[in-house]
């Protein structure tokens, strides 16, 4: 049947575009729509949603709220932001609260379905703008255990494989994906990809790819 999508954006026109292009994909249906971020939890609840694509910027319970609830669920769908702003604050709040992909509404089809796959498959889907973004924030703050006097250092605690894994990550590669490089089973990856978050004491695979971009981690 394929996997249930949730359409969740204020503007019943941009609601009804997502869901012709989604049911053009294969592999994907809509299942519900929603209007605002409150309504997330009960759609996923009452309908098995498998993906969420949400919209960063709403009146009432924005994205990033609509994010942090949805994965607090004991069993949370994979979420992907989608917004006309461009990078900023909010895309970052999103991506932090657990979001695996980060869009502009703009986008083709074709980029739209790679996207969509790309999260399903355990992978996440972050511009290369957006990437620039995100490090760029880390180097203003104090927060992260990666700090640019020590990052290879880190590095070093790593094998083979697993800074391999690094680079692939920071290339946008889903676990499936990473596994065709690596000539290992996706299994054997998801372990290596635990170990890396670990290792580095990271909590998510955006911190992996910032880290895998700012150090300029080649992915060939």
């Amino acid at each position: 049947m394929g996997a249930g999508i949730l359409i969740v954006d204020d503007q019943p026109i941009t609601r009804s575009g997502l869901t012709c292009i989604v049911e053009t994909l294969p592999g994907y249906r809509v299942v519900a729509e929603a209007e605002d971020g409150g309504q997330v939890v009960a759609k996923v609840r009452e309908h098995g949603v498998d993906l969420v694509l949400i919209d960063l910027r709403m009146p009432r319970i924005d994205g990033v709220e609509a994010t942090r609830r949805l994965i607090g669920m004991d069993d949370p769908p994979h979420v992907i932001v989608m917004t006309s702003f461009g990078v900023d604050e909010h895309a970052l709040k999103a991506l932090e609260a657990g979001a695996r992909g980060f869009v502009m509404k703009d986008i083709r089809p074709e980029e739209l379905h790679f996207a969509m796959e790309s999260v399903m498959n355990g992978g996440s889907l972050v511009s290369t703008e957006m990437l620039g973004f995100l490090v760029a924030d880390a180097s203003r703050g104090p927060s992260g255990a990666a700090r640019p006097h020590h990052r290879q250092e880190l590095l070093s605690c790593l094998t083979e494989s697993e800074h391999r894994a690094l680079a692939l990550i920071g290339a946008g590669l889903s676990n499936a994906q990473i596994a065709g490089r690596l000539y290992l089973s996706v299994s054997s990856v998801k372990a290596h990809v635990s170990r890396v978050l670990r290792k580095l004491d990271l909590d998510n695979r955006t911190q992996a790819a910032v880290l895998a971009y700012e150090l300029g981690l080649p992915a060939d």
